[in-house]
């Protein structure tokens, strides 16, 4: 049985996107033979603060379905403020490297990047011609940070690309969550291996029994509420006269959100809070659309929300740009309005009608996402690469 050695920043009880992604991989390992174990520090995700299972604990080590999982100190923070954030980063990244000094590491690592910084701090201790180090790479920082204007070029910026890059360099193999991601890091290194693996869920589909809603069309928002998704301005700029905006999850944005709506009680716009995931899936199931927003486009981002939705057969309405676009466009998940036209976006949802959004349509859109998103086809894929 061979040793595997996951290393992240997000991991359950934490949730969202990441977190769900790295469970999967360690879980889907297991199940192919492999001995799995976990680095991540101790949960604080979204929330910044450290959970209360876990607090005044420096350590934390338990076994979970089997699967080892170390969680280490760190600062914790969700703070605006980039000193603050940057201690949260080194501060586990320094108990990484206390951990790797006293503790015998696997032959083989999985890095999970972003955080540069952590994934730095992995390349650069875990090094060895013994050693095979898998990066993967969720999204391409410090490129999406400047799209999204968390930075700006200058000597900073330019220390984040080298990190970057190092990484990358170090890297036996790289995991791309899409192909924007892999043909930057050709780019850079054009005889990098290189593995396209996207965040396809783990899960069964539910039996459909969806009845169009009667009056107005009910839209979903299910996730971050984060300054990258843009809900706070979506709020402000949805035409209500003909829909229903319900909202569930959190992030920085919720208090922003949480005081529009209470300034603006006339909207039809409902903010459920956070639910867990298995009770998010029969959620959605009761509404007609969703609707997938980034603020601004961001290369080599594709969100995740793309392949759930599709194993739920629920009609997606992107607004993102990019590469999720083709995915949505490729498969006939929903529509598309061009990231950041409001305008566009309103357009296409007064032209959706129940026709469109039928039972029939569901049932295509979860047959596609059960056939072209299947995980453990692409983790015996993954398998061989390992």
């Amino acid at each position: 049985m061979k040793d595997v050695l996951i290393i992240t920043s997000y991991f359950p009880p934490e949730t969202g996107a990441a977190s769900n992604r790295i469970f999967h991989l360690a879980e889907g390992l297991k199940s192919h033979d492999f001995n799995v174990s976990v680095l991540t520090p101790l949960p604080n995700y979204p929330t910044g603060e450290i959970f209360k299972d876990y607090k005044g604990k420096f350590k934390h080590s338990s076994l979970e379905n089997g699967v080892l999982v170390h969680r280490l100190w760190i600062y914790a923070s969700n703070s605006k403020n980039k000193l603050l954030r940057l201690i949260a980063m080194l501060s586990y990244s320094f108990s990484l490297a206390w951990f790797f000094i006293w503790h015998k590491i696997p032959k083989t690592v999985i890095v999970q990047s972003p955080p540069l910084l952590v994934a730095f701090t992995c390349m650069l201790c875990l090094k060895s011609k013994k050693r095979h180090l898998i990066l993967n790479v969720s999204d391409l920082w410090p490129i999406a940070g400047l799209e999204l204007g968390a930075f700006k070029k200058g000597f900073s910026y330019k220390m984040l690309e080298r990190i970057e890059h190092f990484n990358y360099k170090r890297a036996n193999l790289v995991l791309g969550q899409s192909e924007e991601i892999l043909t930057h890091i050709t780019s850079i290194y054009p005889n990098k291996s290189t593995f396209l693996y996207r965040n396809y869920p783990e899960f069964e589909s539910p039996e459909l029994n969806y009845k169009p809603s009667e009056g107005k069309l009910k839209i979903v928002y299910a996730g971050l509420l984060g300054i990258a998704q843009g809900i706070y301005k979506l709020c402000q700029e949805l035409n209500y006269e003909n829909i229903e905006f319900h909202i569930y999850g959190s992030g920085a944005e919720q208090s922003k959100i949480e005081a529009y709506l209470s300034s603006h009680p006339e909207l039809p716009i409902i903010y459920h809070g956070q639910v867990s995931r298995n009770e998010l899936h029969n959620v959605l199931l009761q509404y007609d659309i969703t609707i997938i927003p980034l603020l601004k486009r961001v290369y080599g981002s594709v969100p995740s929300k793309i392949f759930e939705y599709a194993k739920l057969g629920l009609p997606m309405l992107y607004f993102g740009g990019g590469e999720g676009e083709h995915v949505i466009n490729t498969y006939e998940l929903g529509w598309i309005a061009e990231a950041g036209n409001y305008s566009e976006l309103n357009t296409v949802i007064a032209s959706i009608t129940p026709k469109m959004i039928d039972l029939k349509k569901r049932q295509e859109i979860m047959k596609k996402g059960q056939i072209e998103f299947d995980f453990k086809s692409q983790l015996t894929q993954l398998k061989e690469q390992l």
